[in-house]
């Protein structure tokens, strides 16, 4: 293997080390300081990776505490999840698109 390739590999190693801290981090301040309200499954997109394999993205909509209709991106949806789906999520009042879904 050249330096080239190791010099590759070090930096994607880095480069996912760095998105797994910081996700764990929101996911902590949200947990914290996330404020809980009752969200819906409102859209059920697909996306496909670089080999074609689908993957399914979820978005729910929720009234946050100032009173307007947020829709976000659900990190952590339950196996089972259909749209239209009622659940009860965590978000952060700062950044209100960062939400979790509460076990």
């Amino acid at each position: 293997m050249g330096l080239i390739n190791i010099a590759i590999l070090v930096a994607m190693v880095v480069v996912l080390v760095i998105v797994a801290v910081y996700c764990i981090l929101r996911n902590k301040k949200i947990n914290e300081y996330g404020i809980e309200a009752d969200a819906v499954i409102s859209r059920i997109d697909t996306d496909y990776d670089s080999e074609g394999s689908p993957s399914e993205i979820y978005f729910v909509d929720y009234v946050n505490a100032e009173g307007q209709t947020v829709t976000a991106k659900l990190g952590n949806p339950p196996a089972n999840a259909y749209q239209g789906m009622p659940m009860r999520i965590k978000y952060l009042p700062e950044k209100p698109k960062f939400v979790r879904r509460m076990k």
